[in-house]
């Protein structure tokens, strides 16, 4: 497979480069510093080097003076050495490190600051349609997603079978994450029911059949391991009563396509539906990241039950969202946007559906799902005015 462009930029300093495995970090670093002193602690002989002794960076970077641009994979498997990492920054300022991380989780537990600041944070996700272009295809990425690791292999399926498994071998069960690793699989099978819908601790407890507090830590495992994320409610000025609750998202819809049990009671419009909206949510937050976090992410839905998908709010103005499995708007699935609007009149509504044609209707815009996502380009507004 060709290289493909990422639209992510480098900040031009020491930065975090956090993203799940299969993202693309590594080959993204590789291909924009070839000249870069490269460590990856994913190699037993240098993890098992480093973490017995952590101060051999500084010897390996005296014995290559002119190296002046350090990247260290796996960040996380040996945190002790972002002290050490601290130091030479604050030595030689024209030294930069590139730290790259599939997990949050250690360094969060041995209480590093992360280089007091000196490092900035930054992730990478998976394609988005832009990145491919005319290689795109929504129908393939409903079903396999966008992870570079999947798309670049002739075998997609088998390896979205072995990717859950491979977080459970080499994350969870290898760090000792959670002590019931047969528990943890019930539990992810048991989530993927709530990707893209309201989530309800306590009934995906009840159905993994653990305890409510187990299923916030497994949660959070998933947050950590950067697998999962959460959306929470938009509240800012609210007219009418909102719920409380977040919503959940596996980072990838193939993932989550990989993980979700099938029986003869699924229909297979809910899947592809709840595939459809992980789609649109994973692009929205690779265009907020990498345009620089101006814009956050949220979900509308009151107590009376009125809902939108996503709402975007930053300094690319007030946006609702709407996403649509089926091939035709019909007066219903405005009910939630024209509710928002009527709350949030400065906000631009937008209606993502399966058809093909462009179409206003009560101050809502339906767009084609694919041609919306081919033209989100990070930097760019969310919808040019006047396109």
């Amino acid at each position: 497979m060709e290289m493909i462009s990422r639209f992510f930029i480098d900040p031009g300093k020491s930065f975090f480069l956090f993203g799940p495995r299969g993202t693309g970090k590594s080959t993204w670093t590789a291909s924009a510093h070839p000249e870069a002193l490269t460590i990856n602690l994913l190699e037993p002989d240098l993890f098992r080097s480093y973490s017995s002794r952590p101060e051999r960076l500084r010897e390996i970077l005296l014995g290559n003076p002119g190296r002046q641009t350090i990247v260290v994979d796996e960040i996380q498997r040996v945190p002790e050495l972002l002290g050490l990492i601290h130091q030479l920054i604050e030595e030689d300022q024209s030294r930069r490190f590139i730290l790259t991380g599939s997990s949050a989780r250690k360094l969060k537990q041995s209480g590093v600051d992360l280089l007091a600041g000196r490092a900035l944070l930054k992730t990478m996700h998976p394609f988005m349609a832009a990145e491919l272009g005319e290689a795109f295809s929504l129908e393939k990425a409903l079903t396999t997603g966008l992870l570079p690791l999947v798309v670049a292999s002739d075998g997609p399926d088998d390896v979205l079978r072995s990717y859950a498994a491979l977080y459970l071998k080499e994350e969870v069960q290898a760090e000792g994450i959670v002590r019931n690793v047969g528990q943890f699989a019930r539990f992810l099978e048991a989530i993927s029911f709530s990707h893209g819908a309201v989530l309800n601790a306590s009934a995906v407890a009840r159905e993994c059949e653990v305890e409510r507090k187990t299923v916030v830590g497994y949660i959070q495992v998933l947050e950590d391991l950067l697998l999962g994320y959460r959306i929470p409610v938009f509240q800012k000025r609210a007219r009418r009563a909102t719920i409380d609750h977040p919503k959940f998202y596996f980072f990838d819809t193939g993932i989550f396509q990989s993980i979700r049990p099938r029986g003869p009671l699924d229909r297979p419009e809910e899947i592809s539906g709840a595939a459809l909206e992980g789609m649109v949510a994973q692009h929205l937050r690779a265009w907020i990241s990498y345009g620089d976090d101006r814009n956050q992410l949220f979900f509308w839905r009151t107590r009376a039950g009125a809902e939108v998908d996503f709402v975007i709010y930053g300094d690319d103005g007030l946006w609702a969202i709407e996403v649509k499995n089926g091939s035709k708007i019909h007066d219903a699935d405005l009910r939630g946007l024209r509710a928002f609007r009527s709350d949030y009149p400065e906000a631009r509504a937008l209606l993502l559906y399966r058809g093909r044609e462009r179409i206003s209707r009560y101050g809502v815009l339906g767009l084609p799902c694919e041609e919306f996502l081919k033209d989100l380009i990070p930097g760019r507004p969310l919808f040019p005015a006047g396109s």
